[in-house]
């Protein structure tokens, strides 16, 4: 049975493999490839979807589970406070932003954005000596450093990407331009990542289906009024407007021009 399981990372959430018995709410232990021994908490049951899941269910967390999580939560900031650290004393051009320690506490890791590709390998090096277990570092994104924080977008609304599961998709300029916004300007359509709006991928498949037949803007067309440039396009109603020969300005439906 597939779940959606909240986890308390940057990652959040995960689509995990189960067998039954797991229900809303129950704290459960998740296992990865990349990182075993992982909290979460079971947020839907029976989840239908083609995404293919992404760890699997090992047991339900004991009591001890949850104690031991706890305490290496509060770890964190001490960890992260360390890192920077050691970080800034080798120079490195990077900004830290989680860290996980594993249950059973053998293994940290780090997450962390840059700009360009940092060479951190002594960095690990030095923090395996200082915290006397195994460092991984995980770059991620800035989106998902977002999903990571939280916030509102410039829609009052929780940011999408923290309030819907699963990969974050990829957004293109296209999809503002199919949508007749890229003009607006690049900070008009990105979100506070700095990233394309995440919502332009919502109805950018409609909007590609309503353009089909619809003349190219800045284009010569025929209108029931003489010929004309076309200098704006809208989808939804099907119309297109128009700069005629005489310097008028006019609308016409899409069926009525050539």
């Amino acid at each position: 049975m597939k779940y959606l399981v909240k986890v308390y990372s940057w990652e959040n959430p995960h689509l995990c493999y189960g067998e039954d018995g797991f229900e809303r709410g129950d704290r459960v232990v998740l296992k990865k490839e990349e990182f075993q021994n992982e909290i979460g908490t079971v947020e839907t049951v029976a989840v239908d979807t083609k995404e293919k899941p992404e760890c699997a269910i090992a047991r339900k967390a004991t009591e001890k589970d949850v104690e031991v999580f706890e305490k290496n939560e509060e770890k964190k900031k001490e960890i992260l406070g360390t890192c920077k650290e050691e970080v800034k004393r080798l120079g490195l051009g990077m900004k830290l932003v989680d860290a996980r320690i594993s249950l059973d506490s053998s293994n940290v890791v780090i997450a962390f954005t840059a700009e360009e590709r940092v060479d951190f390998r002594e960095l690990v090096k030095n923090l395996s000596k200082i915290f006397r277990r195994s460092v991984r570092m995980h770059q991620i994104g800035s989106r998902d450093e977002a999903r990571n924080l939280g916030g509102c977008g410039v829609c009052g609304r929780g940011l999408c990407c923290k309030r819907f599961s699963g990969s974050l998709p990829s957004i293109s300029i296209d999809m503002a331009r199919v949508q007749q916004i890229a003009h607006r300007g690049s900070e008009r359509i990105s979100g506070i990542c700095g990233r394309l709006m995440c919502c332009l991928s919502y109805e950018a498949k409609q909007y590609q289906e309503l353009m089909v037949g619809m003349p190219e803007l800045h284009s010569s067309v025929k209108t029931p009024e003489g010929k004309g440039t076309v200098i704006e396009l809208n989808p939804l109603t099907q119309e297109v407007k128009t700069r005629l020969i005489d310097g008028k300005y006019a609308t016409f439906k899409k069926k009525d021009i050539s």
